[in-house]
């Protein structure tokens, strides 16, 4: 099943057009990154993705609903989020138990929703697996950049979405956080499973598990399918407007000029 079809979509603010015409489509069984330099339109897609603004012209339609006739507070709690912009509704104080609680329908603070006991051992098992089970009762503001950023993926999970939009995840994130963020993408169960839109500037930052990929600069895409036949020094080149040599190892992308 398509879980993201985007056809024929453009966006223009004030009079500007920052997307398209861009036309893609993301199935149920894959994990897509989405790279670009600054400008190049990848945090407006992940926005139309996430329900959170309709194109100014084309079509959108995500789990089957289209965008502009159906309720999209409803199709929002069908969605996580996981990036700067959520962390900043999240209030630091809260202790990270609270923090993943708050994912059950993507609401900011616990106390908005009815948790029981359920729930609370489904977030412990979450922070465990992510690596966090150590830091029941800290805050989140107490948390290292890295470790934040596993307590908000835990946080993500804990709704049982069915499409999951990361922003950025591991920008400011020392290597062994984003390492530390990368391998909690790449080996868990649960996430294997889930549709996925992660948007990057970086190639290092990408998972082994992610399958395709798609290259946008200036609003347009430069090229989209299979991560390996996106992921070419010539499309890179183009992208990024400067010849670069990339590798794959072990699953992994490593780039240089």
């Amino acid at each position: 099943m398509d879980v993201v079809v985007l056809d024929g979509v453009e966006v223009d603010i004030r009079g500007r057009r920052v997307l398209g015409p861009l036309t893609l489509s993301i199935r149920d069984d894959e994990r897509w990154a989405i790279l670009g330099p600054n400008g190049s339109g990848k945090t407006t897609l992940l926005r139309l993705a996430g329900a959170m603004r309709q194109p100014s012209a084309g079509v959108v339609r995500i789990l089957g609903q289209r965008v502009g006739r159906t309720d999209l507070r409803a199709l929002r709690e069908r969605i996580a989020h996981v990036g700067h912009a959520i962390a900043d509704l999240v209030p630091s104080h809260l202790d990270v138990v609270g923090v993943v609680l708050s994912g059950k329908r993507g609401a900011a603070v616990p106390w908005m929703l009815e948790v029981d006991d359920a729930d609370r051992a489904r977030a412990s098992e979450l922070l465990e697996r992510f690596g966090c089970g150590h830091l029941r009762g800290q805050s989140l503001a107490a948390c290292s950049q890295g470790e934040r950023q596993r307590v908000l993926l835990a946080r993500a999970l804990f709704g049982r979405p069915e499409l999951l939009l990361l922003d950025e995840p591991a920008a400011g994130l020392d290597l062994p956080g984003r390492e530390g963020l990368v391998r909690a993408l790449e080996r868990d169960g649960e996430l294997g499973r889930l549709p996925t839109i992660l948007v990057t500037h970086h190639v290092e930052e990408v998972p082994a598990s992610v399958t395709h990929a798609a290259l946008l600069r200036d609003g347009g895409v430069v090229a989209a399918g299979p991560i390996a036949a996106v992921l070419t020094d010539a499309n890179l080149g183009e992208c990024f407007g400067m010849a670069v040599s990339v590798e794959r190892v072990r699953g992994r992308w490593t780039i240089a000029p």
